[in-house]
C-alpha cells in the first residue's frame, strides 16, 4: 500500500517550507548586522501584515474564532512566530554555524517526540529509523563543516567569547523546542482553518507581540540607514518567512501527521548548508555528500510508510 496522491503533495509542501525556511534563516545573518532583533522581528511581521491583509479580516460565512482556537493561534504565534524568530536570529548572531547546524538537527527528533507525548502519535519503526537518519546526516553535514572553521573562529577564544558562544547555542535549542511546538499546535489549528487564514492571524499575533520591543529599539535606530539592497532582502525575510513558508507548512500538515511532517524539518538546515555552498563558496566534499543522502534516504522512509499511525481524536476536530 503507497500513499495516496494528496500525501505526496503534502510532502512536497512541508519540505518547500522547512527549504524555504532554510534559505532565509542562512540570508538573515546581514538583516541581522544592520538591524536591532527586536526591530527586524517587527518590521517583519508588519511588512507580512500588510502584505496578507486579504486573509486577515473574517471572511463572510465563516464562523468566529472558538475560545480554543483563539488560544491556539496565540500560542502558536508566540512559540513558533515570535520566540522562534528572536531565538534563531540571537543565536545565529552568537553561535558558530557548527554548532547552529547541529542543533538544527534535533528538529526532526524533538517533533515526533511531541507529537508522541501530545498527539499520542504512533512512532513506527522506520519513522524512529528516518529520524536517526536525519538526525545522523545533518551531524555528518555539520562535520564537514568543522572541518572548515569559519573566518576569524578562534578555537581558543577568550572565557567571554565562549559563554556568549554557549550562550548562542542555548538560543538556538530554544528555537528548536519552539518549532516542534509550533508544528504540534499547527496539526490542531489546520483541521479547522484554511492554511493562509492561519497565516494571517499568527502573523497578526506576532506583530503584537513584537510591536513594544520593536518600537522601542526603532525610537535609537535610523530607518534611513538601511541600504535598498538590505530593503530588498528584508521584504524577501518577510514574505517568506510569515506567509509564503508558514502557508505551505499548514496546507502539508494537513493531511500528514505531526510526527512524519517533523522529519521534514532536516530541510531546513540542509538547505542553510546549500545556500553556504552555492552563495557564499563553501566547498562540498564527500561528508556534504554523505549527510545529503542520509538525510534524504530519511525523508523516503517516512513518505512510503505503510503504517499511518494512530491519532488522537483530538487532532481531528
Amino acid at each position: 500500500m503507497h500513499a495516496p496522491p494528496r500525501h505526496y503533495s503534502a510532502f512536497l509542501l512541508l519540505a518547500a517550507s522547512m527549504t524555504l525556511v532554510g534559505v532565509y534563516v542562512a540570508l538573515s545573518k546581514p538583516l541581522v548586522a544592520a538591524i536591532p532583533v527586536f526591530l527586524l522581528a517587527f518590521l517583519r511581521f508588519g511588512i507580512a501584515a500588510v502584505a496578507m491583509l486579504p486573509w486577515t479580516v473574517r471572511a463572510r460565512g465563516e464562523a468566529k474564532l472558538s475560545p480554543r482556537e483563539f488560544r491556539f493561534l496565540f500560542l502558536q504565534s508566540f512559540f513558533g512566530n515570535f520566540l522562534f524568530s528572536i531565538c534563531m536570529l540571537s543565536g545565529i548572531a552568537l553561535a558558530t554555524a557548527t554548532a547552529a547546524g547541529v542543533i538544527l538537527a534535533t528538529l526532526p527528533a524533538a517533533v515526533a517526540i511531541l507529537s508522541w507525548i501530545f498527539l499520542r502519535e504512533s512512532l513506527s519503526r522506520r519513522v524512529l529509523l528516518a529520524v536517526f537518519l536525519a538526525v545522523g546526516g545533518i551531524a555528518l553535514l555539520q562535520l564537514a563543516r568543522a572541518e572548515q572553521p569559519a573566518p576569524g573562529f578562534d578555537p581558543g577564544a577568550t572565557p567571554g567569547a565562549q559563554t556568549a558562544s554557549a550562550l548562542g547555542s542555548l538560543l538556538l535549542f530554544g528555537a528548536v523546542v519552539c518549532e516542534a511546538i509550533y508544528v504540534i499546535i499547527g496539526k490542531r489549528l489546520t483541521a479547522t482553518r484554511t492554511p493562509l487564514r492561519v497565516s494571517a492571524l499568527i502573523n497578526l499575533w506576532g506583530l503584537a507581540l513584537s510591536a513594544p520591543f520593536g518600537v522601542w529599539q526603532l525610537t535609537d535606530f535610523d530607518l534611513a540607514s538601511i541600504g535598498p539592497q538590505t530593503w530588498v532582502l528584508l521584504v524577501f525575510y518577510s514574505l517568506a518567512a510569515s506567509w509564503i513558508a508558514v502557508w505551505l507548512w499548514m496546507a502539508g500538515l494537513k493531511h500528514v501527521p505531526a510526527n512524519r511532517a517533523g522529519v521534514f524539518t532536516v530541510a531546513l538546515p540542509i538547505a542553510a548548508t546549500a545556500v553556504g555552498v552555492f552563495l557564499l563558496g563553501e566547498s562540498f566534499t564527500a561528508l556534504h555528500a554523505a549527510a545529503l543522502a542520509a538525510a534524504s534516504a530519511g525523508v523516503v522512509l517516512i513518505a512510503t510508510d505503510q503504517e499511518t499511525g494512530h491519532r488522537s481524536p483530538v487532532t481531528d476536530h
